[in-house]
Formats: C-alpha cells, sequence, structure tokens
C-alpha cells in the first residue's frame, strides 16, 4: 500500500507540473508570438547574407593554361613561349619592366597606361606563369627564356 500510494503522489505532482509547463508555455507563445517571428526571420535572414557572403567573396579560380616545366621550355624560342603560355606583347613589357625592379606607378607612367591597367597586365602575368609574387614571376621568366 505505501508503494502505491508513492506512485500515485508521484504520478500527481507530475502531472501537475507538465500540465504548469504546459499552461506557461501556452502563455509566452500566444503573448509573444510577434517576438518568435521576429526572431525566426532574423534567423532565416542571417542564414541567407552568410550563404550569400561566402558566395560572393569565394576566390575565383584562374583559367589560365599551366607554366610548361623549365625543362621543356629549352627547346623552344622566345616566340613560341610566349605564344604557348598566351603572354601578350604588353604583358611582357610589364614583366620585363617589373624585372627591372619599378614600381607600377613608374611603369603606369613609362607606358603612358593607368595604374588599374598595370595591376592588371601583372596580375595576368603571375597567373599565366602560376607565380604569387613578382620576385617569383621574374624567376619562372628568366628560366623560361622570357627575360634575359
Amino acid at each position: 500500500m505505501k508503494w502505491t500510494s508513492i506512485l500515485l503522489y508521484g504520478l500527481v505532482l507530475g502531472l501537475s507540473l507538465a500540465a504548469l509547463q504546459f499552461f506557461q508555455y501556452k502563455l509566452i507563445v500566444l503573448e509573444h508570438a510577434e517576438h518568435w517571428y521576429i526572431g525566426l526571420v532574423a534567423l532565416l535572414f542571417t542564414a541567407v547574407g552568410i550563404w550569400a557572403g561566402n558566395k560572393l567573396t569565394r576566390k575565383k579560380q584562374a583559367s589560365f593554361p599551366a607554366a610548361p616545366p623549365e625543362n621543356e621550355a629549352a627547346g623552344h624560342s622566345k616566340g613560341e613561349m610566349l605564344q604557348r603560355m598566351g603572354i601578350t606583347p604588353r604583358e611582357l613589357e610589364v614583366l620585363e619592366l617589373v624585372a627591372q625592379g619599378l614600381s607600377n606607378q613608374e611603369i603606369a607612367d613609362r607606358l603612358f597606361v593607368s595604374l588599374n591597367t598595370v595591376k592588371t597586365h601583372a596580375s595576368n602575368i603571375f597567373g599565366k606563369l602560376d607565380a604569387q609574387r613578382r620576385t617569383q614571376a621574374i624567376q619562372k621568366a628568366k628560366a623560361l627564356g622570357l627575360l634575359p
């Protein structure tokens, strides 16, 4: 008899607690429904914003042909190598001025073009030579026979 009364007492208290929680939940949800909706919309816009930000700021892969190995470049003339690499005469001119140690602004002044044009040519050269820095581009160009 003792165990049944304890179980019955525990069941009544558990159901009472569940009822209180249900009514408290209902009160919170019904009285603050607009806050819940605003929070859900904010979460949705946050997720869309993060997705769009990642999509828009992703670095694009350059579609330049890969630079040939240096040992393969030995059998080709400078003109053939320029054509094979897709380097334009103007980009070669910029590369030669970079090799002379000129800054982008000095190159722009010497070639009578804008600073952005020089930066674009330099970026194209780096992509075509698969180089990250000026010194690396010069080193690869010399190994390919594009620079003396």
